[in-house]
């Protein structure tokens, strides 16, 4: 089905699924369980892993475990950072699936050594010479290593990222509005700043400025 054929759900969730898939291939050797993955807007998160987060409704007994993606950051970060957060994930669920997993939301050695192998350095900092494990961690993108070219690789083939939350466009068009204009009286040519809907009166000359611009 044609891209422009789909729902914004499909485009998506399709493209999430598709990147899941070939990194699954790439760095892991589809060893991975299927996620469900979801989109949360959760504050000073990029994204999270979640074992068991969900049962099917008509088999209780049937788990999936949830990747989620903060669609907050998809517009503000490079599309491959963004990928390397799914990629991020992933590898705490081969943590999970390989039964190897530490306490919720904690980042071991055992996760850092992971990350190694796939090319994404562990680091409190997001760069180099921070802590690789702790309770809340990043990671930088090792040059030339196996994600980076996987990524390059996804990125070769017209993968993108369609759909991103729009705070960041808003809070980037809030930025941008003019918060004082300048005025100019007509006579003396005296200047004055004030707000754009503001109506200024020359003290000296008695007539009404002239908002510039």
């Amino acid at each position: 089905m044609a891209k422009h054929n789909l729902t914004p759900t499909e485009m998506t969730y399709g493209e999430f699924q598709r990147a899941f898939e070939f990194f699954n291939e790439r760095l892991f050797g589809m060893r991975l369980p299927h996620v469900l993955i979801t989109l949360k807007c959760k504050p000073k998160s990029l994204g999270h892993f979640a074992s068991d987060r969900f049962a099917e409704i008509a088999a209780q007994d049937s788990r999936a475990h949830e990747i989620a993606m903060n669609p907050l950051h998809f517009s503000v970060r490079s599309l491959k950072d963004t990928l390397s957060t799914l990629v991020h994930e992933m590898v705490h669920l081969r943590q999970h699936a390989e039964g190897k997993a530490c306490r919720p939301g904690y980042h071991d050695r055992v996760w850092a050594g992971m990350m190694k192998e796939i090319g994404l350095y562990p680091s409190d900092t997001a760069a180099p010479g921070g802590s690789e494990t702790g309770q809340k961690m990043s990671h930088y993108i090792v040059e030339a290593g196996p994600y980076d070219l996987a990524c390059d690789e996804l990125i070769s083939m017209g993968f993108t990222l369609t759909w991103a939350d729009a705070g960041a466009y808003d809070r980037k068009k809030t930025k941008t509005v003019v918060s004082k204009c300048k005025f100019t009286c007509p006579d003396c040519e005296q200047n004055a700043w004030a707000k754009p809907t503001g109506s200024l009166v020359c003290g000296e000359c008695d007539v009404p400025m002239v908002k510039e611009g």
